[in-house]
């Protein structure tokens, strides 16, 4: 294939991934009209058209479809490759893109990164919540942290933090109304704020655990929220009983602004581990991403 070629194959498949030219002229550097140009040609080229256009949208033709799946990831293999090559210098540069669940990034990531990142300038780091268990490889992240046991077979995973322990909880108010439960049976007599996962639309089950027996329990309320924070103060405010990470809690409930229940049924989870691609060569931002984050007990 004549050099010209690769260019040309890396417009192609930033377009088909974007599914836009403004996006992917943006991405790229260009005009728009200079990018269009440059896909057509390649399309005279091949002899066929690889890309289906309208008004509204681009997608790929199924010979473009098969054009990206057997060629991108190649394309990737050679870019992580050089970028790797560039970050060989003793200070770490580089951008880690890295999913993770709001608890995480609240009570490890941030924590950590801001100490380090006004002494690294070069070390660009760029997080998303997601509560879904994503597929890092397909969606392109460096990295994601999730609890131990979510994580994926064939990664490579390293710990960030001690077990997590969960806690059930309600505000005194909240208790001067309703009787406390006995059991994970009783909360159904309860109004229990829900969380809904962002991402998959779901809502989560408490998982509760005592002598072995586990019961993934689904309760119901007045309140569905999507994130911890929301939920944190919906409870505070006595709004109901909430299932959340002890270590969000215990500062209220140290104070006496909540008061934890089902204290046994309460199970402690594998702490969060940061998890890469076995087979990806580790840059050297995402080596020193690990190194910033790994938990020594």
């Amino acid at each position: 294939m004549p050099r010209e070629n690769y260019n040309d194959l890396t417009a192609f498949i930033t377009v088909a991934r974007e599914r836009s030219f403004t996006r992917a002229a943006s991405q790229l550097g260009v005009s728009q009209s200079a990018l269009s140009h440059s896909i057509r040609a390649f399309e005279t080229k091949l002899g066929v058209r690889l890309l289906t256009r309208t008004t509204r949208s681009v997608s790929p033709t199924d010979a473009g479809e098969r054009l990206l799946r057997s060629v991108a990831p190649q394309l990737d293999e050679i870019e992580a490759e050089v970028a790797t090559i560039r970050e060989l210098q003793d200070k770490p540069a580089g951008l880690v893109r890295v999913t993770t669940a709001e608890h995480a990034a609240e009570t490890i990531l941030w924590p950590k990164l801001e100490h380090v990142l006004p002494a690294h300038p070069d070390f660009r780091v760029e997080v998303c919540i997601d509560y879904g268990l994503t597929d890092i490889v397909a969606d392109r992240f460096d990295a994601g942290i999730r609890l131990g046991h979510q994580v994926a077979k064939g990664m490579t995973a390293v710990r960030i933090s001690p077990d997590i322990s969960m806690a059930v909880v309600g505000s005194p108010s909240y208790f001067e109304r309703h009787a406390r439960p006995r059991s994970p049976h009783d909360l159904t007599q309860h109004n229990c704020i829900n969380l809904r996962f962002p991402t998959s639309g779901g809502l989560y089950a408490w998982e509760l655990e005592k002598d072995g027996s586990k019961l993934n329990v689904r309760v119901d309320g007045q309140l569905v929220l999507n994130n911890l924070s929301q939920i944190l103060g919906a409870t505070l405010a006595g709004l109901g009983l909430c299932f959340i990470p002890e270590d969000i809690a215990r500062p209220h409930i140290e104070t006496g602004r909540l008061k934890q229940v089902l204290k046994t049924w309460c199970p402690k989870f594998p702490g969060y581990h940061l998890y890469y691609p076995s087979r990806r060569h580790s840059s050297r931002a995402l080596s020193f991403l690990v190194e910033t984050l790994h938990h020594r007990k």
